[in-house]
C-alpha cells in the first residue's frame, strides 16, 4: 500500500486532519530560503509530540552541515529528518552517530538526467530518497513546495536504480496522482499545495486525493 506524506503541516488541527484522511507521515517545515509552510521549531516540536505512534514526523531542514542538522533535530524531536539540500560539511554517519534511530531522507531535485547520478550517490547513505521539483541552483534556492511537476520518466529511472524507498513529490493533485503512480511506482507520495486552498489544508481535497489513489 502506497504511503502518503502530507507536508507543510502548520497546526495540530492540520496534523490530525491529515492523519484522519489516511496520511502515514507528516512534513514539518523549518526555516527555508523560500516556499510555503514554514513554522517555528517550537511549533514543530509541539506538533511532533502529538503525532500518534505509527505516523512518521518529518523535520524539513535546509541546514547543510551535519552538526547544524543534529542541532535542528534536537530542537524539534521528530522521527525523521528530511534534508532538502545537500550536505557540504560533515556526513550522514556523523548525524547517525549523534541521533541513533532517526531516519534520514535525502531530497533530490529532479532537473535532468544528472539527477540520476546524484540520487544513486545519495542512496548509499540515506534511508530513503524524496524526488522533488525544486531548484537549489537559483540565487534564492527553491527547496520544495513549488507545486511543479518534474519529468517522471527520470524519477522512474531513479526508482529502478536505487535500493532504498523513493517518495515522489512535486505538483501532485487528485487529477494526476494515478498517472504519477503508474509512471514511477514509488514507495510513497509527498504533497503540499495539491491539498490546500488559500494555503490552508482542505479536507475535501484530501478526501479526493485519497479516493484517486485507491481508484
Amino acid at each position: 500500500m502506497i504511503r502518503v506524506k502530507i507536508c507543510c503541516i502548520s497546526s495540530v488541527w492540520e496534523a490530525q486532519t491529515a492523519i484522519d484522511a489516511g496520511a502515514a507521515a507528516l512534513g514539518l517545515v523549518g526555516p527555508m530560503p523560500s516556499g510555503p509552510g514554514i513554522i517555528s521549531d517550537e511549533l514543530i516540536r509541539d506538533i511532533a509530540q502529538k503525532i500518534p505512534p505509527g505516523v512518521a514526523s518529518f523535520l524539513l531542514t535546509s541546514n547543510r552541515t551535519a552538526m547544524e542538522v543534529v542541532a535542528h533535530h534536537r530542537r524539534t524531536e521528530t522521527s525523521t529528518i528530511q534534508l532538502v539540500d545537500r550536505l557540504h560539511m560533515g556526513t550522514f554517519a556523523e548525524i547517525r552517530a549523534q541521533l541513533p534511530g532517526i531516519k534520514l531522507v535525502q531530497v533530490v531535485h529532479v532537473n535532468g538526467l544528472e539527477s540520476l547520478e546524484e540520487a544513486m550517490q545519495a542512496a548509499e547513505f540515506a534511508d530513503a530518497l524524496l524526488l522533488d521539483s525544486g531548484n537549489p541552483n537559483l540565487p534564492v534556492k527553491e527547496l520544495g513546495g513549488t507545486g511543479r511537476v518534474h519529468n517522471w520518466s527520470i524519477s522512474r529511472k531513479i526508482r529502478e536504480a536505487v535500493s532504498v524507498p523513493v517518495f515522489l513529490a512535486g505538483g501532485l493533485r487528485p487529477d494526476n496522482v494515478r498517472a504519477a503512480i503508474e509512471a514511477v511506482e514509488p514507495f510513497g507520495l509527498d504533497l503540499c499545495s495539491g491539498v490546500r486552498t488559500d494555503g490552508k489544508l482542505d479536507p475535501w481535497k484530501l478526501e479526493q486525493f485519497f479516493l484517486a489513489i485507491n481508484a
